[in-house]
């Protein structure tokens, strides 16, 4: 009799069994493999300089959740961003030494000893550019970063306004309890002088909420100080104030076109 062909590929496979190819799909997917016991691959371990207690798919995955995020708020072009592509006035030393003092505070489990990053600049002067690579980077040495602008924040919090049908509670869960980096974008942005409860209220949760667990945010604004007690009052700037660095941003407006138009 003829001996029967052995292909391991359509051979029958044992209930729950992780498969090569299995694998191969959660990887580019960003799984974290580590939840199945599954070490990270030699040749992914080069690419990446991570804290030590983060594997590698584990990384990939916050990675997704980074890009994922970016591409919500319509902010694809800026995932190519790192700090040695900004300019000396965007203060990419200073983006840079914060980040390693959340590293290491994530790695000894501590509070960081600035909780909040403040970028304050005109319009078209490099915030959300700076912000981007603030977040890129540490996205890439394995922090849970998200960024998302405060009024769509303040949108999807309103009942029914999450985005793909996304409760409340989901919403907050994802932007307040998971981040190990929030980026607030456009802080106040298009609400000079709105002054409700509601925006308040949840601007306090946001940020009374991530204080108290330890949690680092990162705030991008142009709106004077003035402008912003406005909106959030006094009491609750003083709190984002507190143990803040701040970075004003002076230098050429980036979306001004080169020869001025003639209207």
């Amino acid at each position: 009799m003829t001996a029967e062909r052995f292909i391991p590929e359509r051979e029958p496979k044992r209930l729950f069994e992780v498969t090569d190819r299995l694998l191969a799909t959660l990887r580019r997917g960003g799984a974290d493999l580590s939840q199945l016991g599954i070490p990270a691959m030699p040749d992914q371990e080069d690419d990446l300089e991570l804290w030590e207690d983060v594997s590698v798919p584990k990384a990939n995955a916050r990675a997704l959740a980074w890009t994922n995020s970016m591409k919500a708020a319509d902010h694809d072009d800026y995932l190519k961003w790192r700090f040695a592509d900004l300019d000396d006035y965007q203060r990419p030393q200073a983006l840079g030494g914060w980040l390693d003092s959340l590293i290491e505070a994530k790695r000894k489990k501590a509070r960081p000893s600035a909780m909040h990053f403040i970028v304050s600049g005109n319009i078209g002067s490099g915030k959300t550019t700076m912000v981007a690579a603030l977040g890129n980077e540490a996205a890439s040495r394995g922090l849970l970063v998200r960024l998302v602008q405060h009024s769509t924040y303040l949108t999807w919090r309103r009942p029914d306004g999450g985005p793909d049908g996304m409760s409340r509670y989901e919403i907050r869960k994802r932007h307040v309890e998971d981040p190990d980096l929030l980026i607030l974008d456009e802080l106040c942005g298009e609400m000079d002088g709105v002054q409700t409860e509601f925006v308040r209220r949840e601007t306090t949760d946001l940020v009374g909420s991530r204080l108290a667990s330890g949690r680092p945010t990162a705030f991008s604004t142009n709106l004077k100080r003035d402008g912003i007690a406005t909106i959030l009052g006094e009491r609750l700037l003083s709190r984002i104030e507190d143990r803040a660095y701040l970075a004003k941003v002076v230098g050429p407006d980036r979306r001004a076109p080169r020869k001025a138009l003639d209207w």
